[in-house]
């Protein structure tokens, strides 16, 4: 993969250090309220995640909208950090956003130096990932948007979703399932793609 465009410090080696001509990217994986988030960070990671998971109680119930995730156990707090390098010559760090509405104080400081975003969606509640999708370009922040598949989910057509989200045509829209290592991955290339496209048709603009 052709890295032109990406001027982030590289990948660490076995020892710690960085390889001439490597490189390194922040990447957002954001999303609504249980679009899985800490699952795909989880599933894709090449090292043992860091996450900030506490257990749902009664308390949150008036809180966090359960409708469409009954059986969420546990909420991110504050944030997930992973780990995956795509090849020799390009890793990328991953940091899940929590999603609830009480935490979104926190996005501020977590989207500094991103290059780029993942906003997980669950097409049973599209409206969960509303503010995500705002914030990302609120921030400019480029991103794909990954449909994440769950049981009970119903196949829609992507431009649907399109227009449903109000995303630009030039946003990607693939699915995927975040429990998934190579799924999720396709997803995080997919971005990737999209970050080269952007960045070279910003050079040719010049």
């Amino acid at each position: 993969m052709d890295l032109k465009g990406f001027d982030h410090p590289g990948r660490p080696t076995a020892d710690g250090t960085l390889p001439a001509g490597a490189r390194s990217v922040k990447v957002m994986i954001a999303g609504g309220f249980g679009t899985g988030k800490t699952t795909m960070v989880r599933s894709v990671s090449d090292i043992k995640p860091l996450t900030t998971e506490e257990t749902l109680t009664q308390a949150s119930a008036d809180v966090d909208n359960l409708i469409g995730v009954a059986d969420k156990q546990e909420t991110t707090v504050s944030l997930d950090f992973g780990k995956i390098g795509i090849n020799e010559q390009l890793v990328l760090y991953l940091f899940g956003t929590p999603g609830q509405e009480r935490f979104w104080f926190l996005w501020n400081g977590l989207f500094k130096g991103a290059l780029g975003a993942v906003v997980l969606v669950d097409t049973r509640r599209l409206d969960s990932s509303f503010r995500a999708i705002e914030e990302m370009e609120r921030q400019n922040v480029p991103f794909v948007i990954a449909l994440n598949v769950f049981p009970d989910s119903k196949e829609h057509p992507i431009d649907e979703i399109r227009d449903a989200l109000d995303i630009s045509p030039h946003t990607p829209v693939v699915a995927c399932d975040a429990r998934d290592r190579a799924s999720s991955r396709d997803v995080l290339i997919a971005l990737i793609r999209h970050l080269k496209e952007r960045s070279a048709v910003a050079l040719e603009s010049r």
